[in-house]
């Protein structure tokens, strides 16, 4: 009898483990398994790219962003031309490091690793012929892209430039950069990965910044909404809000204004004013229309742009109002913001990838334009478009004007951590009557304001594009 319950013990034992071990393989199945698959370390990758030469990268003219070439000893070697202009947008790929960007966000696209390219290369692979992976074809503009790089000058900081009709990243620069190329990446990555600079970081999807004013679009969007257009404010430079100082930018004193007055001249005790008398609700129900808190879908990670979601004192309401307090967004979020009120209030899905298509020249792949989010309205958003307009024309951001085009624009400078160190932004738009361009500009520590450091590059880049 004892040996009876010896052995049924036993067997009870091996089924859970049985139970157990079949547990474990559906969960890999149905929740890891896929990042396994993807992970940059995964040695089964480099395997599969032995087998085919790597697809190329261009641009949206044909450009040749990144390549790969057959060594002797049939390794392959990844070439990036334009060295540090397109790291954080392309990435790096190599068997020692891994993949980054595009590169790994289309590793199966560019390596050949998908059903039809197997099922294709089948005919090849009889008569021995090279086998090739698929190519991206993306929306940059590399003479584009190029000019943004040029107008930072070294700066710290991001430029993204998008077609707001269409959602069509057209330029993307993020600095400090980085030479992806395998020579260059080997003898530095220990520097990188130490960097005080964070070299590594892409600032222009997964840097987050307050935005300072150019969230007063947003604000002035909020005050539509709620139908709190009509506020005059008497200026006397600050405004006192349960104990904490509010100020205009170098204490500026403007009497009494008006929104189109306060928006023109970025006044920022009317827009403190503003949020308290219009309340948090209408805030952040204007700001979930611009996507805030959520997820940007895109070819490549991006941080969630930040706004307190909940009860918020009244010091950090009137913060908020002004684009300060907790509030943090990304530079390509500021250009689907720019790009929600350009469009009439339809913010489209930004991409990068119009096309994948194979070594014949077949397409594979085609990006299918989304809207993203029903922002304002069209009303609202006409609204804050010819207020900005004001901006370019006789505000804060006149050093964006572009000869023979209206543009609408908005300045920002924004306190952060370091005094004396502020943030320069500036997110516009042109033709202002049919945009084509939406730029968004972001000096990082820059001193300076947006109107005199982050404007000129705004204006000097839609120039270049629209002329």
């Amino acid at each position: 009898m004892n040996e009876n319950k010896r052995v049924l013990k036993g067997f009870l034992f091996i089924g859970v483990l049985f139970v157990l071990l079949i547990g474990y393989l559906t969960y890999f199945e149905l929740f890891l398994k896929e990042d396994i698959v993807q992970n940059t370390y995964n040695r089964r990758i480099w395997e599969v790219d032995t087998g085919r030469i790597r697809g190329s990268i261009l641009d949206r003219n044909g450009e040749t962003l990144a390549y790969s070439e057959s060594t002797e000893d049939d390794t392959q070697v990844r070439f990036y031309p334009f060295e540090e202009l397109y790291a954080h947008v392309i990435g790096y790929h190599t068997p020692i490091y891994g993949n980054a960007q595009l590169e790994a966000a289309y590793q199966d696209e560019l390596s050949g690793n998908k059903a039809l390219n197997r099922i294709m290369d089948l005919p090849k692979q009889l008569t021995g012929e090279k086998l090739f992976g698929n190519q991206l074809q993306l929306t940059l503009d590399h003479d584009l892209q190029k000019k943004a790089w040029d107008l930072l000058q070294g700066q710290k900081g991001a430029v993204v430039a998008l077609d707001p009709k269409t959602g069509a990243v057209l330029a993307m620069v993020s600095n400090p950069s980085y030479d992806p190329n395998q020579d260059k990446l080997s003898g530095a990555w220990e520097d990188l990965q130490n960097s005080r600079d964070s070299v590594l970081l892409p600032r222009a999807t997964q840097g987050l910044y307050p935005p300072g004013s150019t969230f007063k679009c947003l604000t002035t969007a909020a005050a539509a909404a709620s139908g709190n257009l009509d506020l005059v404010w008497k200026d006397e430079g600050s405004i006192l809000v349960d104990g904490m100082i509010i100020r205009n930018f170098n204490s500026q004193v403007f009497g009494r204004v008006d929104l189109d007055q306060a928006f023109t001249k970025s006044i920022n005790t009317y827009f403190a004013a503003l949020g308290l008398e219009m309340g948090e609700d209408a805030i952040q129900n204007t700001a979930a229309q611009f996507g805030f808190n959520q997820k940007i879908p895109f070819d490549l990670q991006v941080s969630p742009s930040r706004l307190d979601q909940g009860d918020m004192s009244q010091t950090e309401l009137a913060s908020t109002s002004i684009g300060q307090g907790t509030l943090l967004v990304t530079p390509l979020h500021m250009a689907l913001m720019g790009a929600g009120i350009a469009n009439e209030g339809s913010i489209m899905e930004p991409y990068l990838v119009e096309r994948v298509t194979m070594d014949s020249g077949r397409v594979v792949e085609a990006h299918s334009r989304k809207i993203w989010m029903d922002g304002p309205t069209s009303d609202t958003a006409a609204l804050v478009k010819e207020l900005m307009v004001q901006v370019v024309e006789s505000g804060t951001g006149t050093n964006a004007r572009i000869s023979g085009i209206s543009v609408a624009g908005k300045t920002g400078t924004a306190q952060n951590e370091r005094d004396g160190e502020d943030h320069a932004w500036f997110m516009g738009f042109a033709p202002a009557e049919d945009p084509r361009i939406v730029v968004a500009v972001l000096l990082e520590y820059s001193g300076s304001t947006g109107g005199n450091s982050a404007a000129p590059i705004a204006g000097k880049l839609m120039e270049n594009y629209l002329n």
